[in-house]
């Protein structure tokens, strides 16, 4: 990808750490947010509101080789969902004009399958029809992919990585969800969010030709209970029979978008190596970290 041109829209953690890699590859990268003083000095930053209209016209100026859009809701709203994703998809498709970048990647959410109940889904499995959150995600990644643009859709699992996460503050108070009903989690590594996107883009840089939808998670989907148990052994932590999580206002089983299994089908087929694997190959990197 040397000496190409890359624009990320929403660079937050995950958008500096793929800018950060293309940089070293001879990249030039524009990193798009509201704040850009967090950005570190080998991302050219440009501040804009993504979910504002006009707010992305400067992207046909740009003219850049790929795009990388990485979108979130303005808040945990229906309409903050619509903003953030279907609106600012309409953003930076409208600001990007005539020009066609070579490859468009936009990240999403698993969220948007159908399956609620704990079975498996891959990249082909039906969406929901039900879920008025995950809806607005899906009316972005159809603008996208209905789109005359070359594009790929990478639906993200739960991300983690972060030192000092919610997760662990919680499992830190004693509270961890029941063991019945099972309820199924998906995750990845922040760490192989960051290299799975900087691989599909080296991918398309290649000439290879890439699908249209990735799964972007780990080899092993588990029950919410068993990681939690696991996590408080590592930290040694010992948890009192008996107790009650509803007590805390976290959720006993799942959220409103149930619960599945994600098979990463196509990211193996792509030739991605995962860092972490599994929950415990990720989660022993983050305790151990300082």
């Amino acid at each position: 990808m040397k000496n190409s041109s890359v624009l990320i829209v929403g660079c937050g953690d995950l958008g500096i750490r793929v800018g950060t890699a293309l940089s070293q590859q001879g990249c030039a990268v524009t990193g798009v947010r509201r704040n850009i003083e967090k950005l570190p000095g080998e991302i050219r930053g440009l501040a804009a509101d993504y979910t504002k209209r006009g707010s992305l016209d400067f992207a046909a100026r740009l003219a850049p080789d790929y795009v990388l859009a990485i979108l979130n809701p303005a808040d945990r709203s229906v309409s903050g969902y619509r903003a953030g994703f279907q609106t600012a998809m309409r953003n930076l498709l409208s600001g990007l004009g005539p020009h066609r970048p070579r490859h468009f990647l936009m990240t999403s959410s698993t969220r948007v399958f159908r399956e609620a109940d704990g079975g498996w889904v891959d990249e082909s499995s039906p969406l929901t029809t039900a879920d008025p959150w995950a809806l607005e995600i899906i009316a972005a990644e159809r603008l996208l992919l209905d789109s005359p643009l070359s594009a790929t859709v990478v639906r993200l699992a739960g991300v983690y990585g972060i030192p000092g996460g919610r997760l662990l503050s919680r499992i830190r108070r004693g509270e961890l969800c029941p063991p019945q009903p099972v309820s199924y989690t998906n995750r990845i590594h922040r760490a192989d969010c960051a290299g799975l996107l900087t691989h599909l883009l080296a991918l398309a840089a290649a000439g290879s030709s890439l699908q249209p939808i990735y799964i972007g998670a780990d080899d092993h989907p588990a029950p919410r209970h068993e990681v939690e148990t696991w996590l408080a052994g590592e930290m040694g932590l010992t948890v009192e029979a008996g107790h009650d999580p509803a007590a805390s206002g976290e959720p006993t089983r799942h959220n409103s978008a149930g619960h599945k299994r994600c098979r990463n089908t196509a990211l193996h087929a792509s030739g991605y190596q995962l860092i972490y694997p599994d929950y415990k190959s990720g989660y022993t990197s983050l305790l151990n970290s300082p």
